[in-house]
């Protein structure tokens, strides 16, 4: 069980977990840690925003298709590519594929293709330490 789980969580309580967390993910890199940085941060306790990161992740998933498309195509890519930019905002991200790189983001082979990316750069990682 979480500690918001398990009911109200003060100021005092966030600076600790926010200090632990810290600890964990940073370990003895940082020359000291900023307890308040959970102050600066609303969505931090937003409850009824879950998915607040989503886009976030669309993005940066949907831009490693995109990278995937421009490898397999080349040149030829530059100019669909360019006509996607200038469709973006005026429909969904799986129309604005499928018009110009006639490409069905529904269908898993362009995440898992996306997805090969970030096992690559995973995989580059862990050899480096």
């Amino acid at each position: 069980m979480t500690a918001r789980e398990a009911g109200y969580v003060g100021a005092s309580q966030m600076r600790e977990m926010m200090k632990s967390a810290q600890q964990q993910c940073y370990g003895d890199a940082l020359s000291q840690y900023d307890e308040l940085f959970w102050a600066s941060k609303g969505h931090f306790s937003i409850a009824e925003s879950g998915f607040y990161n989503y886009p976030y992740l669309f993005g940066y998933l949907f831009s490693l298709g995109l990278y995937a498309q421009h490898a397999r195509a080349g040149g030829e890519f530059v100019p669909a590519y360019r006509a996607l930019l200038r469709d973006t905002g005026r429909m969904s991200a799986e129309a604005l594929v499928e018009k110009h790189l006639g490409v069905d983001i529904r269908e898993p082979g362009f995440w898992q293709e996306s997805l090969r990316y970030v096992e690559e750069a995973v995989v580059r990682l862990e050899r480096l330490v």
